[in-house]
């Protein structure tokens, strides 16, 4: 066991980086708050604040990557229904509990209609699929005219791969091997791919905010030791950087 972290399955090591079978042996941390997928709860708060209220009733938010739900707290009483995408099972139960109607399918052949979305959601997933391009046209092909396209993702750079795997894969309670930097993606690449299919994305770096990172850091490496303030300390907000040379935010409109 890692000081401060969840229990290592005995085929973490074992497995190739970015292997989808991770997710079923971490499958009891999707909902605690400052485990190993905490930095994805940060990041699912931040993405859902750049998605605006329903315009119409019945409105579809399509949640590629969903894993288990964790934007949907953020969207309650925002008006959409909330449809999540994802390959892993364990996750999608758990999904399904928080409200969200599941699909259990590939972000790159998702089994919807064309044009169907008010809003696609991609968080923290293109870095994840062998064909990033692919899972961008069908995010695209998914919106409607007018349509909103949220994401966020790691860029392909040497300093991103320098604080993601190298650095941040050494941290307590990040898994090893759960990316894989040849999938990173470039945002000028991922910019001019949008275009292709009728987005006009914009990006802008993130990253969290320092104090609260720095408590949460403290938080596990040192959960006995750590001053009760810290204990108690919210989780680090997801903040806007002039850089995005590690990790960005998008949002694009799909023209008509």
């Amino acid at each position: 066991m890692r000081d401060g972290s969840a229990p290592v399955s005995s085929r973490e090591c074992a497995l190739p980086p970015n292997d989808p079978r991770q997710y079923d042996d971490l499958a009891g941390e999707w909902w605690r708050p400052d485990g190993v997928f905490a930095m994805l709860h940060w990041l699912a708060e931040a993405r859902a604040a750049l998605v605006p209220p329903a315009r119409r009733p019945g409105a579809l938010l399509v949640d590629l990557g969903c894993g288990a739900g964790l934007l949907a707290p953020h969207l309650a009483g925002k008006g959409y229904r909330h449809v999540g995408v994802d390959l892993t099972r364990s996750a999608l139960e758990q999904a399904a509990a928080h409200g969200v109607t599941v699909v259990n399918a590939d972000a790159t052949a998702v089994p919807l209609a064309d044009g169907c979305a008010d809003v696609v959601a991609a968080g923290e997933i293109l870095e994840h699929v062998p064909d990033w391009r692919r899972a961008v046209a069908e995010a695209c092909r998914l919106l409607r005219p007018g349509g909103l396209l949220v994401l966020d993702t790691l860029n392909d750079t040497a300093l991103s791969r320098l604080v993601t795997v190298r650095i941040g894969e050494r941290l307590p309670a990040v898994p090893r091997g759960i990316h894989d930097p040849r999938l990173f993606v470039d945002d000028r690449e991922l910019v001019r791919e949008c275009a292709r299919h009728g987005v006009a994305l914009r990006v802008r770096g993130v990253r969290p905010q320092t104090v609260g990172m720095a408590a949460w850091l403290l938080r596990q490496a040192v959960p006995g030791l750590a001053p009760r303030a810290l204990r108690a300390a919210r989780a680090p907000r997801i903040v806007p950087t002039r850089s995005a040379a590690v990790l960005y935010q998008g949002r694009g409109i799909r023209q008509g």
